[in-house]
């Protein structure tokens, strides 16, 4: 496939929170292996054992279609002329059992705050600038939804080329570009961003 322009083809994108009416098409983004080994984005959600045990018969994705069937928030996807594309996490900062427990990414204030801790990105659309406008989409949708602090614990990469697989939590740079600013710097290469909508 080629991309006429990454201008327009990143206007054609279009972000919808992830629901029972959209769960096809989940399914169809993060395929067989469920993003990655299995994780159906259920590794902040979940503690450690419980999360490798979901990795085995279909555990994991029962857990995340049990999320979306309670109508509980899961996260953002990001489509292209209909078809999914790009996919992050984004709901409430308790529901990220890993995030409440971190010792690098503990709460700063008692705000309530909504967390995006990972991405998914169709390998056939990463580096197009996908998760600048992913972001954006997240923000318009939480300005919709009257949610006033979104934060985030990006990468910023040691090295030039980070591999895909090590993207997953995302770039410092896209969260930068979409107006996202660093709050903590507990950890030098994982900030705490927030923004404020």
């Amino acid at each position: 496939m080629t991309l006429s322009s990454d201008k327009e083809f990143l206007e054609q994108l279009t972000f919808e929170p992830l629901t029972k009416d959209n769960w096809g098409k989940f399914l169809r983004l993060f395929g067989n292996k469920g993003a990655c080994g299995n994780c159906w984005c259920m590794y902040y959600r979940l503690n450690k054992q419980d999360y490798q045990e979901g990795k085995q018969d279909d555990g994991n994705k029962n857990a995340m279609k049990e999320i979306v069937w309670d109508n509980r928030p899961a996260g953002i996807l990001g489509f292209y002329e209909g078809e999914p594309i790009a996919w992050c996490a984004f709901a409430p900062r308790e529901d990220f059992l890993k995030l409440e427990k971190s010792r690098v990414h503990k709460r700063i204030d008692d705000q309530p705050v909504w967390s995006i801790p990972c991405f998914f990105i169709d390998k056939r659309f990463r580096r197009h600038g996908v998760s600048v406008e992913l972001l954006k989409g997240v923000i318009n949708y939480a300005r919709k939804e009257g949610i006033k602090i979104i934060e985030a614990y990006p990468t910023t990469p040691t090295q030039e080329k980070l591999p895909d697989s090590f993207a997953w939590i995302g770039l410092y740079k896209s969260f930068e570009r979409a107006g996202f600013t660093i709050v903590d710097q507990t950890s030098k290469n994982r900030p705490m961003v927030r923004f404020y909508t």
